[in-house]
């Protein structure tokens, strides 16, 4: 599986569609990720927690997304999570569910809802056309629309953090050095470096080594020093650059450890290093008040 190959993808025409591929989140996980190993995967339940499919307005219309919060209380710390290449399935609705047990409101938006549906697809070849046709500028917006919709209901924006994984993960970096209410982030395994001029996306215009000056938010990264798709020079580059902008933000890079490495349905994962990844966001959102 190569989700983490953002380099291949092509060049994409700027979007005109004004039209909602996506008009609601499907159950289960991504067909692409078939066979799911259900001996390693973490099910949340959602006792004492309000989880459920939401709508979010956005500027031309309207995106779905998958909410998590305790069931009782108010003005809820908010968590925004961003998705793999593979869309809001059943994974990434878990991960809100454990920020909910955590005292959280957890929010997914459907990063692809005007672009494509991914959720049917077999292959990560026929599923990259189709992310990269998603503007940087877009999912900016829609996060924007998501923590304004968390504000209005039982959110308290003002402890607002963010984490996501793979794709998800760059996007982190990005929205860091995009909202100034930002409070934390914590990016799993997302791409640092740009891709080579030849394969350059104009609706994908920066990336994290570009942008590190711009960071209004202390970042946790989060990377796997096996990960065939990010090189550990480009994360080395990254922590370089992190320290030259004098920057509140860390990389723990963990040794022998693959892609995806905290997707528990999939043979990519390692429990030790995802259970300490997740104690270091939790600690990391405490720490800068996102929580």
């Amino acid at each position: 599986m190569q989700e983490e190959m953002m380099s291949l993808f092509p060049s994409a025409p700027e979007v005109t569609r004004r039209t909602f591929v996506v008009t609601s989140l499907t159950a289960g996980f991504a067909m692409a990720v078939q066979p799911i190993q259900a001996q390693t995967m973490i099910t949340t339940d959602t006792n004492g927690l309000t989880a459920s499919e939401v709508k979010i307005p956005v500027k031309d219309g309207e995106i779905p997304a998958y909410r998590a919060m305790p069931a009782k209380g108010k003005n809820f710390p908010v968590a925004l999570v961003v998705q793999e290449i593979f869309g809001v399935h059943e994974h990434i609705k878990d991960i809100c569910r454990r920020f909910a047990k955590a005292g959280y409101l957890a929010i997914a938006p459907e990063m692809y809802a005007r672009q494509g549906d991914v959720s049917k697809l077999t292959s990560i070849n026929d599923i990259m056309p189709i992310v990269s046709k998603v503007p940087d500028a877009q999912v900016m917006s829609d996060l924007d629309a998501a923590v304004a919709w968390a504000k209005k209901n039982n959110g308290n924006t003002s402890k607002l953090g963010i984490t996501g994984f793979c794709w998800g993960g760059r996007i982190v970096w990005l929205y860091a050095a995009h909202n100034p209410n930002l409070k934390a982030g914590v990016a799993w395994y997302g791409r640092l470096a740009p891709p080579p001029p030849e394969r350059a996306n104009p609706l994908q215009p920066k990336h994290p080594l570009e942008i590190v000056k711009d960071l209004k938010a202390p970042v946790l990264g989060l990377y796997g020093g096996a990960d065939t798709g990010i090189p550990n020079n480009t994360v080395e580059q990254m922590q370089k650059a992190l320290k030259e902008a004098n920057k509140p933000s860390e990389i723990k890079l963990y040794p022998d450890t693959p892609h995806g490495f905290h997707a528990d349905y999939r043979p990519s994962y390692r429990k030790e290093q995802a259970q300490d990844g997740w104690n270091l966001l939790l600690a990391w959102f405490k720490k800068h008040g996102a929580a």
